[in-house]
């Protein structure tokens, strides 16, 4: 049961905010786990593997929390239309949908191409749907400050960075750099991006005070546009002659996704120009991006809950790790 936390009140507040939630991934990783659950091929943003609700469900309530229902869109992939297409809270309207996953560059880029054409203004949040937050209120309390400190600084892009418990080799890492705003703010200036370093990298940066990037951004639009102009200004081009969203479904035609790459966001851009970023130090917030079936059970353990399918996980770990050593031990 995910808590109540306290929603953003006037509309003169809300009324600039965007919500854009990435859920065109594969997530294939995951899919020992997913399988296991649901028994189908499924990604596991479409999984439930907490309360009953699936992971997108739960960032959907998540960013209600701080952006208008009607002003949120799902980046969405065809080919999980089986799965998506089950999804209550993803009404038509939210639905943005990318003939092929290409990677997060594309999703997010066609969303901000759209934004910018309903609301030059607007400040935007970018949500990956396949996360977890053990505290939810921690997490809810950091998306408003980030949305406060974008409406004030209109030219940088503020990135949530999670404290991190330990030298994860797993995760991408950003370095602090000086502090911005008043002192013990925990707004900071991006000195370098580090993506999944090796354990004596990941020590050192575990040890000087750097944080694990979950990937949630908040800017103005504009502010995002010109980072994606000075580092893939063709992308910019090509999904220029996109359909674009304007409050229903829209289906990204398949002409155009046969001439588009598959581009990271974080790789191309945010670590191309880290000038343009600042970082929020997320604390006691407990997050996960589930990347994988150990990550995943042990946050579904930290959380409190036992869902059915852990005793099922825990006897099919125990088959496997018995087959492993009979194998073993007739070679």
């Amino acid at each position: 049961m995910l808590p109540v936390a306290p929603r953003v009140k006037g509309s003169a507040a809300r009324g600039r905010r965007w919500g854009v939630v990435l859920a065109g991934g594969d997530g294939v990783r995951l899919r020992p786990l997913t399988k296991l659950i649901c028994g189908d091929e499924r990604p596991k943003q479409f999984c439930p593997l907490f309360d009953g609700r699936t992971l997108l469900a739960q960032t959907l309530w998540r960013a209600e929390l701080a952006v208008p229902r009607e002003q949120l869109m799902v980046s969405l992939t065809s080919d999980h239309f089986e799965w998506y297409s089950r999804e209550a809270g993803v009404l038509p309207s939210h639905r943005v949908v990318q003939p092929a996953n290409r990677g997060t560059a594309p999703a997010i880029l066609h969303s901000l191409l759209s934004l910018v054409r309903l609301d030059a203004n607007a400040l935007v949040a970018i949500l990956p749907s396949d996360h977890h937050y053990s505290n939810e209120q921690s997490f809810a309390s950091a998306l408003e400050c980030a949305f406060e400190t974008a409406a004030k600084r209109s030219d940088c892009v503020v990135l949530l960075g999670a404290q991190p418990d330990y030298p994860e080799v797993e995760y991408g890492w950003i370095e602090l750099g000086e502090p911005l705003g008043h002192e013990g703010s925990q707004l900071f200036r991006v000195r370098e991006f580090r993506e999944k370093p090796v354990i004596d990298v990941a020590r050192r940066l575990f040890e000087q005070g750097s944080v694990w990037n979950t990937f949630v951004m908040v800017g103005h639009v504009r502010a995002f546009l010109q980072m994606v102009e000075a580092t893939v200004p063709d992308l910019l081009r090509m999904l220029g002659s996109a359909r674009m969203w304007a409050g229903q479904e829209t289906n990204i035609q398949k002409s155009l996704y046969r001439r588009v790459p598959s581009i990271s966001f974080s790789h191309r851009v945010l670590s191309a120009e880290p000038s343009e970023l600042a970082v929020l130090r997320l604390s006691n917030a407990g997050w996960s991006d589930l990347g994988d079936p150990g990550r995943a059970v042990m946050a579904v353990r930290e959380s409190g809950c036992e869902p059915a399918w852990i005793r099922e996980w825990k006897l099919t770990k125990g088959v496997a790790a018995a087959a492993s050593k009979a194998t073993a031990a007739v070679a």
